[in-house]
């Protein structure tokens, strides 16, 4: 049986210190691959483009900076508390830059918790036993992104 959550979200895509427009973002959290979080960008005039990064990465980038290579997220807090998640995503020489509400992210995280505790991702049977395959798919998206 497959399960998943999936939320879509506004973000900003900063084009430059001056320039930025909101862009709808799909989230997608699946129990047959459950430590990845999947976010679809939905840029005007180009086809959606799909990064997938592990949902631990996501949930720690809520309270400090966090990753290395591709894939970079960080909190931007206000005086008193987190507002926005700033999320960088790199290609060889191309970069992305979007800007999310931290709460639409963290209403999401919940949702994946209630379906997979954060944790217990290796008890899900039917993952243990296709980890190449998951492993294979994964592999293979990276080298389709690169």
């Amino acid at each position: 049986m497959r399960e998943s959550v999936q939320a879509e979200v506004m973000m900003s895509f900063l084009v430059s210190e001056e320039l930025s427009f909101r862009i709808p973002v799909e989230l997608r959290y699946a129990t047959d691959d459950p430590y990845a979080v999947r976010m679809t960008f939905h840029l005007p005039g180009d086809t959606p483009v799909t990064w997938a990064f592990g949902r631990e990465l996501l949930l720690d980038g809520l309270v400090e900076p966090c990753g290395e290579g591709d894939v970079r997220i960080e909190p931007m807090t206000g005086p008193d508390d987190l507002l926005d998640v700033r999320i960088r995503l790199q290609v060889a020489g191309d970069r992305a830059l979007f800007r999310a509400g931290a709460a639409p992210l963290v209403a999401f995280l919940d949702r994946t918790d209630r379906l997979v505790p954060m944790g217990q991702e290796c008890d899900l049977g039917h993952f243990a036993e296709n980890l190449d395959e998951a492993l294979g798919r994964i592999l293979a998206e990276e080298q389709n992104a690169g």
